[in-house]
């Protein structure tokens, strides 16, 4: 098995951003994903998973990233200059154009997750959290209490699309989490119109896609298969219907094999791949940091499919029916999200979804 920085205990609650809350008080306003206020006024307010609120009278000045899909958003809104450091940084030419070289000037405070003493000894005053270790059971390491997080003058945000996913009501079938949490970003940083702009950017993309292949019937729609293999294949991690991925697979008109199941990853056996019999399957690898790296990592992906006899006998494998698109883009709340929709519906639907 490959080592894999986003491993599996941690990729269900990477990535997203800052979602909606409640405004306090008079004279309060809360975030534009509560669909009140304008994208640059303050004081602004925003909730965790469970609710509790975190006001801003201003935008924040020194910010810590748990993890690169919070980095890579902030360096989008254009508030990359305010990033001190962060743990889970992003390889070396994983992020696209000249983010990748403002990512690795970024201080890198934990290869994984930052150590309690480092984070609160950072002098950050904002600590974007991407793990939600109020819903992991304690498997983010030592975090600090809140008490200590208010001790040290950092303010302290759980990212809602993906670390509140295992919490939400419903199964996940679009991308308006992600949506209202770039907004909620760039109200927090005063960066609202440009998060604007990121959010019509992938509006557009989904709306191409939504035209040409979403009024498709549900059983017309080809079954598809996550294939986590960084994430192992003794027993395969599947995404079930709260996951980023889950809405990614629907919006691009197929039928993710594991949408039954309630929550966001769950560990299943391949005797229950093969029970579904997937028509299509995308190779889950992350990304290397080049295309010869990530070529490398997907044909490895599916020379293991090929060779497994749990596995090469399924109709995707049997008739080459594999999609080569990272991880990250798939499972990670963010911008690029909108074009893994695009290049799915593409492959799968090419007479219908072609290129724009």
């Amino acid at each position: 098995m490959r080592s894999r920085v986003w491993r599996s205990t941690t990729a269900v609650v990477l990535g997203g951003l800052l979602a909606a809350g409640c405004g306090s008080g008079a004279g309060d306003r809360t975030s534009p994903a509560a669909g009140k206020g304008d994208s640059t006024g303050y004081p602004v307010t925003v909730t965790d998973c469970a609710g509790a609120k975190t006001t801003f009278t201003a935008a924040p000045r020194s910010i810590v990233t748990s993890n690169a899909s919070a980095l890579e958003l902030l360096l989008r809104l254009g508030a990359g200059d305010k990033v001190i450091g962060t743990g889970f940084p992003p390889g070396k030419g994983t992020l696209p154009g000249g983010l990748d070289a403002r990512a690795q000037r970024v201080k890198v405070l934990g290869e994984t997750v930052i150590p309690k003493e480092k984070l609160l000894g950072s002098g950050a005053d904002l600590y974007i959290d991407t793990f939600a270790s109020m819903n992991m059971g304690g498997g983010m390491g030592d975090a600090p209490t809140e008490e200590e997080f208010r001790a040290a003058g950092i303010k302290h945000t759980y990212l809602k699309s993906t670390a509140c996913a295992a919490m939400a009501k419903g199964p996940v079938t679009d991308l308006s989490a992600v949506q209202d949490d770039i907004r909620s970003l760039g109200a927090v940083t005063g960066t609202g119109a440009k998060a604007e702009e990121l959010v019509a950017g992938m509006k557009e993309k989904l709306g191409a896609v939504r035209k040409a292949v979403g009024g498709m019937p549900e059983g017309e729609r080809p079954t598809y298969f996550f294939f986590d293999y960084d994430a192992g294949t003794k027993q395969p991690m599947a995404v079930c219907n709260r996951q980023i991925a889950n809405a990614v697979i629907s919006l691009a008109g197929a039928r993710n094999v594991f949408a039954d199941c309630d929550g966001d990853f769950t560990q299943v056996g391949w005797e229950d791949v093969i029970a579904k019999n997937p028509d299509w399957i995308q190779l889950g690898v992350r990304d290397w940091g080049s295309e010869a790296a990530n070529e490398k990592a997907f044909d490895e992906a599916e020379q293991w499919l090929r060779s497994n006899a749990a596995t090469k006998g399924l109709k995707a494998v049997e008739e080459d029916r594999f999609l080569r698109i990272g991880s990250e883009r798939t499972t990670i709340a963010g911008v690029r999200n909108a074009d893994a929709v695009e290049e799915i519906a593409r492959t799968i639907h090419p007479g219908k979804a072609g290129r724009r």
